[in-house]
């Protein structure tokens, strides 16, 4: 039998943190659930076994944004079963009931390649994901953008206000509302830092190399993103590489090849025919 898991049920939430690093090796849910980002948009549906989830396929509601439109949409994460439990089909048994939860409504979830051949038994589709890149040339000047850390909780209460009423950082596929997925690769320690630009536009963004690497920009108006750029590097850069599609922010960026690490799958979505890329921060 599947067990339900939601934001009140902090015992079995405890279940889930146990699970998660069993199967995902550098993931931990503990983190995050402690900053109290598990809210109502997240449930788990867990196979239990002597007091201890074996199996999972967690579901978070999305306010996607297609061509302009929003649509409410389920993406899927942390699906699978622990070693001990794998070839007996728990995977399919949560999967289904993951599904069934969304009814009628899109959904998307991103995979690893080693996983590839599960997810269309479910009637998902693979959708390309495009790299987007520009050349520019800037140097350090100004005082240096301030970074935010999501420990402090009046920050993480700025970020879901700017994500749920600000505008999404693309139009083309993106999404609204979504800071608690984002505040997930920041508990554990896999994301670049968040920049504020002014009061009313925060960035996660860092320095590799020679390159700027803007992942998302959440603001609640269009704002000169260039002006900033100066105060956002330490160091000479000479491109910027968007983790989104910066239709709205770069319109001169060009596409720089497919995004194979992305491995997105969609079940009745029908996304953009444009080249575009899903915010890497409302991955889940």
């Amino acid at each position: 039998m599947v067990t339900r898991i939601g934001a009140q049920d902090r015992d079995l939430q405890q279940l889930l943190c146990d699970y998660v690093p069993q199967v995902f090796r550098r993931a931990d849910f503990r983190r995050w659930c402690a900053w109290g980002q598990w809210n109502d948009d997240y449930h788990a549906f867990a196979l239990m076994e002597a007091g201890r989830v074996v199996a999972n396929a967690s579901v978070m509601r999305m306010r996607l944004v297609l061509e302009g439109q929003e649509v409410t949409a389920y993406q899927l994460g942390a699906v699978g079963c622990v070693p001990s439990h794998r070839g007996r089909g728990l995977s399919r048994v949560v999967m289904s009931a993951a599904l069934d939860a969304c009814g009628d409504a899109p959904v998307l979830l991103f995979a690893n390649p080693t996983v590839r051949q599960f997810y269309p038994r479910f009637g998902f589709q693979p959708q390309r994901q495009t790299l987007f890149a520009a050349a520019y040339d800037a140097v350090p000047e100004g005082p240096p953008a301030p970074t935010l850390s999501l420990d402090d909780a009046e920050v993480r209460a700025g970020l879901v206000a700017l994500s749920r009423e600000g505008l999404p950082s693309t139009e083309r596929f993106g999404a609204r509302g979504y800071a608690t997925a984002a505040s997930w690769p920041v508990a554990n320690g896999f994301a670049r830092p968040l920049r504020q630009l002014g009061s009313e536009a925060w960035v996660f963004a860092g320095v590799e190399g020679d390159t700027l690497y803007l992942d998302d920009v959440f603001a609640r108006e269009p704002f000169d993103l260039r002006a900033w750029l100066p105060r956002l590097i330490d160091r000479p850069i000479r491109a910027i590489r968007f983790g989104f599609t910066p239709e709205r922010y770069w319109p001169g960026a060009v596409e720089a090849g497919e995004d194979t690490e992305a491995d997105l799958f969609v079940r009745d979505l029908r996304l953009s025919p444009e080249a575009h890329r899903f915010p890497i921060m409302a991955h889940t």
